[in-house]
């Protein structure tokens, strides 16, 4: 690491809430979200000339989808091997949508009108899938795979409706093999990942009945409240903030140096810290840890274990950042072979680094910071 990267992590882990405690959080994207149906829609799409490889969207287009049976076995008995000094197991904040498009009924309105489904029934409709809900639900007694909020659906829907009544050629296409995360042109640069972002500053009031709705939904789903919420690919208007703490949530995620959209590829420069309070008394966290095992290039077992042995020299909590498309072999069996291979060493490493380490979730996290005042 060099000289300027070493003084710009010493200066983001400089201001915010300290303990010397050895906390060590795992925060997990994208899980409930459809993303890549199969391996042949991959290839259907390609064929077409549909953008998904384009940056670091080669990665998820290729291996990332709905979890099945296989996946979440094999990833909770890699974190259940990992017992830290009070004999809690690792464990995943598993981020999560409740809900993806209804493609049929979307289809049957002549796509003027927007239906989505929870990602239960998703779960059912899809092959290998059936019964994935209970090992969720296991995950969630057994305290290794938590879900917290990651939005109602991993999809900007206004701009992903505008471009399906315009009859997008791409987005047609990618509609009808039932997804939507290729690398779409639109104005002002909004991704349909992008649930958040805004083309149009009206478009907030929408985003708030989203949030609002996305809530309940979760709730319904498994049994208890959200308190953390982690808006998904980054983009978010702050004025969002009202209806998630309306709904329960306690604490949000976001950059440190956060770009507020604003509409009309306007954007605000907005600076966060950990423990930091809003006008609505959530605190943010801040993830100051990165540990991306699928993506090529980079040795993330070593990069990872510094970011966290930086992150402990300055008295703050290890938060990483991770993502669903390491773990799943759903599509490709060696993608979830190698990332949790990689996931087992860093595990084992920090218990050996630092054998007082503690895991957590992100919401006992948020807990121990009001707790702290």
């Amino acid at each position: 690491m060099s000289v300027v990267s070493n003084i710009k992590k010493f200066l983001s882990n400089l201001p915010g809430w300290k303990t010397r405690r050895r906390l060590v959080v795992i925060e997990s994207d994208d899980w409930g979200s459809v993303r890549m149906p199969s391996h042949e829609a991959y290839l259907s799409l390609k064929s077409r000339g549909v953008d998904l490889d384009s940056g670091d969207s080669f990665r998820y287009n290729n291996n990332d989808t709905l979890a099945n049976a296989a996946d979440l076995t094999a990833l909770f008995e890699t974190l259940q091997n990992h017992k830290d000094k009070n004999g809690r197991a690792a464990a995943f904040t598993a981020v999560s949508m409740v809900a993806n498009p209804d493609f049929e009924k979307i289809r049957k309105s002549d796509f003027q009108q927007y239906h989505y489904e929870p990602f239960t029934e998703t779960l059912r409709r899809y092959p290998g899938r059936e019964g994935v809900f209970t090992l969720w639900q296991q995950g969630i007694k057994g305290k290794l795979f938590v879900p917290q909020f990651h939005g109602r659906e991993h999809l900007n829907v206004a701009a992903w409706m505008k471009a399906l009544r315009e009859n997008d050629k791409p987005t047609r296409l990618a509609f009808d093999e039932q997804m939507w995360g290729f690398n779409n042109l639109h104005p002002y640069g909004v991704s349909y990942q992008a649930a958040f972002d805004l083309t149009d500053a009206s478009e907030v009031a929408e985003q708030k009945l989203i949030i609002t709705d996305g809530l309940q939904l979760f709730e319904k789903l498994f049994g208890y409240k959200a308190t953390f919420f982690v808006p998904p690919n980054g983009p978010f208007n702050n004025t969002l903030e009202a209806a998630a703490a309306a709904g329960g949530v306690k604490y949000m995620s976001c950059s440190k140096i956060q770009q507020e959209a604003l509409g009309e590829g306007k954007t605000r420069r907005v600076l966060h810290y950990l423990g930091q309070k809003n006008k609505h008394g959530q605190r943010y966290i801040t993830r100051n840890c990165f540990f991306e095992p699928g993506q090529a290039g980079k040795d993330w077992v070593s990069s990872c274990m510094r970011d966290i042995e930086q992150a402990f020299q300055w008295n703050k909590p290890a938060v990483i950042s991770s993502h669903r498309v390491n773990y799943i072999g759903a599509i490709h069996v060696k993608n979830r072979e190698n990332g949790l291979r990689m996931l087992d060493e860093l595990l084992g490493k920090i218990l050996k680094t630092w054998p007082d380490a503690e895991f957590i979730t992100s919401d006992q996290l948020g807990d121990l910071m009001n707790q702290s005042k």
